[in-house]
């Protein structure tokens, strides 16, 4: 598996212990085609990931973009190229977006088949997904149109909370078999990983974090292996906003 860091904070390769001293060349250079797709990426302690980190180079990239020809299909166009054989080397890329839709994002929506989307039990968040949804809905009409939903996941949940339970309620209500049945909790622990620079998987897999992680995964292939979602062999994870501090 092959994840594409395209967030200039770059909290995913922070999470998989890249250093930012190490974290260059990566998703701007490969995305600019400044640089080779083996160039950008770096193993990861997890056996069969690797990662193409980001740096706060890609925050320039959004003006970069601007005058360039195929300006929205150029991660699409890299992974495409001759020579680049990330297709036939990892059966599943996961691209993490930036929390916005400019073109660093819209890049990401062109070259990928399907959209997973982590979704903070929050209301705020919960108008946001509205949005999302009409940005795929035209995406799919006239750049890719491949592009679907594959699933929301519903994270940092807190059911002592109401607002958790109605926002999960809304949620489930308006998407449906969509929704993952496995949701995420508020866990310390999930927090504390990036610091270390490990997935909560390695930190501390017995955490409750972990094990919806672990549950989660397990939903995901089996919705692939069993046809119930369309989940493709590439997704994209749009940003969930900046969460709040989370609780034990």
């Amino acid at each position: 598996m092959l994840l594409i860091d395209l967030d200039p904070q770059g909290n995913a390769s922070t999470g998989l212990g890249v250093a930012r001293s190490e974290r260059s060349p990566g998703s701007y250079e490969f995305l600019l085609g400044l640089k080779s797709l083996d160039e950008c990426i770096r193993t990861t302690k997890i056996p069969g990931l690797s990662v193409m980190p980001a740096s706060v180079q890609l925050a320039g990239a959004e003006i970069e973009l601007i005058d360039l020809e195929r300006r929205e299909h150029r991660l699409a166009d890299v992974l495409n190229a001759t020579g680049s054989v990330a297709r036939q080397r990892w059966s599943t890329i996961l691209i993490d977006c930036p929390p916005s839709l400019g073109l660093v994002t819209l890049n990401a929506l062109v070259a990928v088949d399907a959209v997973l989307v982590p979704l903070q039990a929050e209301f705020l968040a919960l108008e946001g997904i509205g949005a999302l949804s009409n940005t795929v809905t035209r995406i799919k009409r006239s750049l890719n149109p491949k592009l679907h939903i594959a699933g929301v996941v519903l994270t940092m949940v807190d059911r002592r909370m109401t607002l958790s339970q109605q926002v999960e309620a809304d949620v489930r209500d308006h998407f449906g078999d969509l929704v993952f049945g496995t949701t995420i909790p508020r866990n310390v622990r999930i927090a504390e990983a990036p610091s270390h620079g490990l997935p909560v998987l390695i930190y501390d897999n017995a955490c409750a974090g972990s094990q919806a992680y672990i549950l989660l995964a397990s939903e995901f292939i089996r919705r692939r292996r069993t046809g119930s979602a369309e989940a493709p062999a590439l997704e994209s994870m749009p940003q969930e906003p900046t969460p709040q501090e989370p609780a034990p």
